[in-house]
């Protein structure tokens, strides 16, 4: 791909209160951390610069409350069954409710650097179904309609060619975003100071086996990826 072709956009994914400590409802270990290194990677010349939001109703399907007194967040499951089509379902993992619309908890952290985005994606807003993706659920057959975003077609509006994903968690947003984004054709890469997991350095190096393993690449901020981004601006 020459030069002139490289048109990188950047993806920040649930960087949200509900998401950080001290206080957020289902707070990733160190968190916060990753806002500094996102707010570098906003000042460079991205062609397109989105972050999304988890905007969950209260009833939502992932939420332990909604499953009566013996569930459990993180250690209980929850069947999701495609509302067209009964055969397609998976397990999910509930978890205490957060990013609820309307909340502090749904707000993006204060310290992000906000007003340097292009866009605001909100997911998860169907009650029926997960939505780790910023794409997509994961009902293919068909796909839910409903929980389907627009952020393939602002992509390809803008020519972007590259995608740098950033943001929260390493091991599920962040993770199943950047499968979606490499399974739809673009070069894909996680910034790994960039992003925080919930299970820790051992869920991410776990989910860095399997992008890897899918075409994702994993990068650094002071790399050569991120490194030919910084370009751009001198050569604008």
């Amino acid at each position: 791909m020459s030069e002139t072709a490289f048109r990188p956009a950047l993806l920040i994914v649930d960087v949200q209160e509900d998401f950080c400590p001290p206080n957020g409802a289902l707070a990733v270990p160190d968190g916060r951390a990753v806002v500094p290194v996102i707010n570098d990677l906003l000042a460079l010349p991205f062609v397109l610069k989105i972050a999304t939001k988890d905007h969950h109703p209260p009833n939502h399907i992932s939420f332990a409350s909604n499953h009566g007194p013996d569930a459990q967040p993180y250690t209980s499951f929850a069947t999701v069954t495609n509302p067209t089509n009964a055969r397609e379902t998976y397990q999910t993992r509930l978890w205490p409710d957060h990013c609820v619309a309307g909340t502090p908890g749904n707000a993006l952290v204060r310290e992000l650097a906000a007003d340097r985005l292009d866009g605001v994606i909100l997911k998860g807003m169907d009650p029926r179904v997960e939505m780790y993706s910023a794409f997509r659920s994961p009902l293919r057959d068909p796909p839910l309609v409903s929980a389907v975003s627009s952020l393939a077609a602002l992509l390809r509006d803008r020519q972007v060619t590259e995608v740098f994903v950033t943001g929260l968690a390493g091991d599920y947003c962040v993770f199943h975003s950047a499968l979606d984004c490499a399974e739809d054709g673009w070069k894909t890469y996680v910034v790994e100071e960039a992003t925080r997991s919930v299970g820790g350095q051992e869920g991410w190096e776990k989910a860095v086996e399997e992008l890897k393993a899918k075409g994702v690449g994993i990068v650094h901020a002071d790399g050569e990826e991120v490194g030919r981004v910084r370009e751009l601006s001198s050569s604008a």
